[in-house]
């Protein structure tokens, strides 16, 4: 998850800038070594510029030295601007499914959270569907594509 200060900077956002930053935080902190890694197989595989929920999927073996990084990554550099944040670990997951199973919780809870926090009984009604119809459309989450998720070498990871 990216947290930012100002919600409305979220939408600078793109993988291409997401990935560079955590690359460049990578090489960073672990050297060569983190770069290689980093290098092989690592891919921005989701991004919601709206809620700030990154997927990045990555070979298994390397997903510790991602994840001592992000701490380190304190602004991504995206449309010739620099957007103040902070990277959130939520999930590290073996497929895109599980990823998704838990990105569909995540948001019931942050849902329900909001509930008590409606105004007036038409927002309150708005939520209350939104929290009915949490569920994966058709088996898949249509923003990550086509591509299938048996991989158990690769590592997921929701940030």
């Amino acid at each position: 998850e990216v947290n930012v200060s100002d919600r409305s900077r979220l939408l600078l956002l793109d993988d291409r800038a997401v990935a560079a930053a955590v690359r460049e935080a990578v090489a960073r902190i672990h050297g060569d070594y983190g770069a290689a890694l980093c290098s092989s197989g690592f891919t921005v595989k989701y991004l919601n510029a709206h809620t700030g929920i990154v997927f990045l999927r990555l070979p298994k073996r390397s997903y510790r030295l991602l994840w001592s990084a992000l701490p380190f990554i304190s602004s991504i550099e995206a449309r010739g601007q620099k957007v103040s944040c902070f990277l959130n670990c939520l999930h590290v997951g073996g497929t895109i499914r599980t990823c998704q199973k838990f990105l569909i919780q995540y948001n019931k809870q942050q849902l329900h959270r909001m509930l008590p926090k409606c105004k007036n009984p038409d927002e309150e009604q708005k939520v209350r569907r939104a929290i009915l119809n949490c569920s994966v459309p058709g088996g898949n989450m249509e923003a990550l594509g086509d591509e299938e998720d048996n991989d158990e070498e690769e590592e997921e990871e929701e940030e």
